[in-house]
């Protein structure tokens, strides 16, 4: 799943690739990826990008008066192409969810592609991204130079649920999903299970400044790359999310994993539960 860092250098790209070029053709191909009927995506046709922004993991372009707001969701992409063809995208079983073309030089735009059965990607075009549900509910953005340690002790406070599931709610702290958070709780030497509440000043400010830096880090490892290159940057940059099975880079322990219906967590028990494995169940607790 695309994450604030990936999303912050797809908005660098876009920026650089798309601001001053008119919007030639919109083409939608997957029924579920439009989620908005009015303005149409055909009123995109014919403006000028002026601007592209984030909002937590949604990306903004600007046209004019205009804003086309995507989120990518678990499997979806942005792919750059220099050679659209012109036909019109047949809609089918394939990945492709919408194409855009630039009016010049012909075939240059980019497709949003969805990965596999569950398609949750999500196209609007809006007059103002507060429009859009998912960005009016988003919490404060970590990169905000408002999102101090005082105002992170605070979102925790008064938050009775384990504290990586506060990492990914949206409404709490924008941009963060299951991958980053998995890599922030390693940096801080914490347990996924701990509540948020339960945190000493200690400990809220080892996670607060393991919150900052592995984002910020991300950031600028992923900064200036192409698009087709963010995926693979990610993969490189994780210590422990994904990576069950191998050593932990800092300790050497072995990386375990926890299973959830639709997801998993993955952490080192040395760095984070004092060596005790964490059951591999819904609402694990560390094992007696």
């Amino acid at each position: 799943m695309p994450e604030l860092p990936e999303v912050e250098a797809l908005t660098g790209f876009l920026a650089d690739s798309l601001v001053g070029r008119r919007i030639g053709r919109v083409q939608p191909v997957a029924v579920s990826v439009l989620k908005t009927y009015d303005p149409p995506l055909t009123a995109l046709e014919g403006r000028t990008v002026t601007a592209a922004a984030r909002h937590g993991k949604f990306l903004d372009l600007s046209a004019g008066d205009l804003h086309l707001v995507i989120h990518l969701a678990r499997a979806g992409w942005l792919q750059w192409r220099e050679n659209l063809p012109a036909a019109p995208p047949r809609p089918g079983k394939g990945p492709l969810a919408l194409r855009l073309h630039l009016a010049e030089p012909e075939g240059t735009g980019f497709d949003l592609t969805e990965a596999g059965t569950q398609k949750r990607l999500a196209v609007h075009v809006v007059r103002d991204p507060a429009d859009v549900p998912g960005i009016a509910r988003l919490g404060p953005d970590p990169l905000d130079a408002a999102f101090t340690r005082e105002r992170f002790a605070g979102l925790l406070g008064e938050e009775r649920r384990q504290i990586k599931g506060v990492l990914r709610d949206q409404t709490v702290i924008a941009g963060i999903g299951n991958a980053y958070s998995d890599e922030i709780l390693h940096v801080a030497r914490m347990s996924p299970f701990k509540l948020a509440a339960s945190l000493t000043e200690d400990e809220t400010t080892r996670l607060y400044e393991a919150l900052e830096n592995t984002l910020r880090e991300a950031v600028e490892r992923s900064r200036g790359l192409a698009a087709g290159k963010l995926k693979a940057e990610k993969k490189s940059g994780l210590r422990v999310h994904g990576r069950t099975g191998e050593a932990c880079p800092v300790c050497g322990d072995t990386i375990r994993e926890v299973s959830f219906h639709d997801s998993s967590l993955q952490y080192c028990p040395t760095c984070q539960t004092g060596g005790k494995p964490l059951a591999d169940r819904r609402m694990s607790r560390l094992l007696k």
